[in-house]
């Protein structure tokens, strides 16, 4: 069976990309339709149901990479996304003491550390913001392709260059020697409160295989402070009704614009005749034509899977099998009968992202076993407790607690049908060591490992950035060297999910720079 209405664009994914691009190609007056396996659009960004009456973020639960961009052209507050001013907290917890609490946008103040490290804090804070304002003037762009720049690439390099150069002599100096510098070695030269080195140490490797003294874990954070809200650089947020709410935004934005869009719709291949796609054909038999086919699907799922290796040459398909793209990130999702308190964080700071990562050493730690395949006792975390903020996500007097678990890796040499509930205890141990009696209150639990999140959400390797954000997997080399443009080696197939440039992450920005770039080649 075969659409006979006329589609100029076809979406492959319905995740938060892929309907940027659909909703930014409709606006520019392009039929478009996005086809979603899944019952629902918003990929990993969905709140869902782990437990009866309580629902959580499935995976991404803080936002803080949005970018403005699209919340501006997508116009997404008129379509119902409610965000607050972007004070959400950063706890760095100790154990059985004080806590160290970052306020405002990323740590516009210090409560909890000494003056001494507070003014510290402030020098390289700003140090920071400056080199990662660097890396920000390529979010919204397509990368520049160095075999052959074109005229606006050309300018976008020169005026990086430019800004580069006002940076001041010293500053420039030091940008250069920091760039791929590990996170470790810098705290190192700045700070000594071994809870604010831990924070940053444990924000730099997020969702990578990393630690912290591994080369070029500076970048990642970096990759962090280039996400604003509000124009406040390194503000973060807990949307109310959670991630999902984001993706709802968007969904409706596209939908306002024209966008069809089809959930339960499993795309089994992506037709290719003589180099250029012909449209795709679904689980079901039914096949559409459309001239663009546009993936939010990862790059290996993409070729490897639905356009098949005859289609593309095998330079391209070997580039795409050395992606390292295996996840080392575990999500648990609690069920609480009532709030935990947890050891020195006041009531209302539990609104905020609370951190268990005592150091930067013990952060290294924590990453040493994942090499081997193995998990560390005593795993680091970012916790959130979003029914505070939004009462709705639990019954009356009931919580939920979210938390980001690292390290869980992939390939977990015993599997994980063992190693499950041993990482599951681990995980409750340290939360126990934090917030006293927490155990006895929890009422159902969910915990997701890097396996279940690539079959649940259609990541291989159950990364959550759809492949490492090191510096030989970013810019011109995402998701590989030579096709780092959203165009690919068949002719009308694009990419704009996570695995292309500028990485993972609730931003939008993938799916922004691809629909940009079908309609400045379109209007060639």
């Amino acid at each position: 069976m075969t659409s006979s209405d006329a589609i100029d664009v076809v979406v492959v994914g319905g995740g938060h990309n892929g309907l940027v691009a659909a909703a930014l190609l409709a606006k520019a007056g392009r039929k478009v339709t996005v086809l979603e396996a899944a019952d629902d659009v918003g990929g990993a960004a969905r709140t869902e149901a782990f437990a009866p009456g309580f629902r959580v973020s499935a995976l991404a639960h803080v936002l803080n990479r949005l970018h403005p961009d699209v919340v501006r052209e997508l116009d997404l507050a008129r379509h119902g996304l409610t965000l607050d001013a972007g004070d959400t907290p950063s706890v760095a917890l100790a154990e059985g003491g004080d806590a160290l609490i970052l306020h405002g946008a990323y740590g516009e103040r210090l409560s909890g550390a000494s003056k001494t490290e507070a003014e510290a804090w402030n020098g390289l804070r700003a140090q920071l913001f400056r080199y990662a304002g660097m890396l920000k003037l390529f979010l919204a762009r397509r990368p520049p392709d160095l075999s052959g720049m074109s005229m606006g690439e050309t300018a976008s390099l020169a005026k990086a260059g430019l800004s580069l150069r006002r940076l001041g002599r010293e500053d420039m100096r030091d940008f250069l020697r920091m760039l791929l510098m590990n996170v470790t070695d810098v705290l190192d030269e700045h700070l000594e409160d071994r809870r604010l080195r831990g924070l940053l140490a444990f924000d730099a490797v997020l969702g990578c295989h990393l630690g912290p003294r591994s080369p070029t874990s500076l970048l990642g954070l970096y990759n962090r402070l280039t996400g604003e809200i509000g124009g406040r650089p390194g503000a973060q947020a807990l949307p109310k009704g959670g991630m999902g709410a984001v993706t709802a935004a968007i969904a409706r934005a596209a939908s306002a614009a024209g966008v069809t869009i089809r959930t339960g719709a499993t795309v089994a291949r992506i037709g290719v005749d003589k180099g250029r796609v012909t449209g795709v054909t679904l689980a079901g038999g039914e096949e559409i034509r459309a001239a663009t086919v546009v993936s939010g699907a990862n790059p290996k799922t993409t070729f490897l899977d639905l356009v098949g290796t005859r289609a593309v040459d095998t330079g391209f398909v070997r580039k795409l099998g050395n992606i390292r793209m295996k996840g080392d990130a575990a999500k648990l999702h609690l069920a609480l009968n009532r709030l935990p308190a947890f050891h020195g964080v006041p009531v209302e700071t539990l609104k905020g992202r609370l951190v268990i990562a005592p150091s930067d050493e013990h952060v290294e730690r924590a990453f040493n076993p994942s090499k081997y395949g193995a998990f560390s006792p005593e795993p680091v975390m970012e916790i959130t407790i979003p029914s505070l903020s939004d009462p709705s996500l639990a019954p009356a007097g009931a919580h939920v607690l979210s938390a980001v678990v690292q390290y869980a890796p992939y390939e977990l040499r015993e599997g994980w049908e063992a190693g499950r509930p041993k990482l599951l205890a681990a995980i409750m141990a340290r939360l126990e060591a934090h917030a006293p009696g927490i155990g006895n209150s929890v009422l159902a639990s969910e915990l997701l490992t890097p396996a279940d999140i690539e079959r649940r959400y259609r990541m291989p390797g159950g990364h959550w950035h759809h492949g490492e954000l090191q510096a030989d997997q970013m810019l011109m080399s995402r998701p590989v060297s030579g096709w780092s443009g959203y165009d690919t080696p068949v002719e009308g197939l694009y990419l704009c999910g996570g695995g292309s440039h500028p990485g993972g992450g609730v931003s939008g920005a993938p799916g922004m720079n691809a629909a940009r770039t079908i309609l400045a080649m379109r209007s060639k």
